[in-house]
């Protein structure tokens, strides 16, 4: 897996940290202050996109809603802070995974479709800012997942060809921005994208139960 590899880049709600569970809950209660029904298939459709295009979608799924986009995003600031500050935690063995690569010259990023504010709510929460040579949002960059622009925004920004990157993923929009990005891609497991897992292991080169897995090489190479 890390065979002419400089450069790894992680995906961070739901692949470097447990918080996927953050959002739905939010949601629920967003959508319970404003008497709004959700449809069918609601959080898959939002899957990958940018802070600011989630809540965009929301205006567009729910036109009764008077408020702007950016009245959306700084309430939904407001409820996930503190969830992101107390509450959140980084995934099996992914500490040590990064000491080790940082230890071996790699470069370290995190290409994330979360706001800037909860990402370095969530970093220096964990205190693992320092971890990390580049920290970008899809939002930075102009497009969500599965466009490619925020994988390569990190990439450039550590001086590493996309060719030489590895990234990890927890959802198939995810997964689809790396290899749109020409990166290999490892696939994380993780609660929250359970009912996707066949999907997310059709698209990936790799897939993992948890870190521990890499250095001990019991990753699952997929076909």
């Amino acid at each position: 897996m890390l065979e002419n590899i400089d450069g790894i880049i992680f995906d961070m709600d739901g692949t470097l940290l447990d918080s996927m569970w953050i959002w739905p809950s939010i949601d629920d209660d967003y959508l319970r202050k404003y008497d709004l029904e959700k449809p069918e298939g609601f959080h898959e459709a939002m899957e990958g996109m940018s802070y600011a295009e989630v809540a965009q979608f929301f205006l567009d799924t729910f036109p009764q809603l008077s408020q702007s986009r950016q009245e959306v995003m700084d309430e939904w600031l407001v409820m996930a802070r503190e969830k992101y500050r107390t509450q959140v935690a980084m995934k099996e063995g992914a500490h040590a995974f990064i000491c080790e690569m940082r230890s071996q010259g790699k470069k370290i990023g995190i290409a994330t479709s979360n706001a800037r504010e909860l990402t370095e709510d969530a970093l220096e929460a964990l205190k693992i800012g320092g971890l990390f040579d580049v920290v970008r949002t899809a939002g930075e960059a102009g497009a969500g997942k599965p466009a490619p622009d925020v994988y390569l925004m990190v990439a450039g920004e550590m001086e590493v060809s996309p060719e030489r990157c590895l990234v990890f993923e927890d959802v198939p929009m995810g997964i689809l921005a790396g290899k749109n990005a020409g990166m290999r891609v490892c696939a994380v497991k993780d609660d929250f994208s359970e009912p996707q897992r066949m999907r997310k292991r059709e698209l990936a080169d790799y897939y993992i139960q948890d870190y521990h897995d890499i250095p001990n090489e019991t990753y699952e190479v997929l076909p």
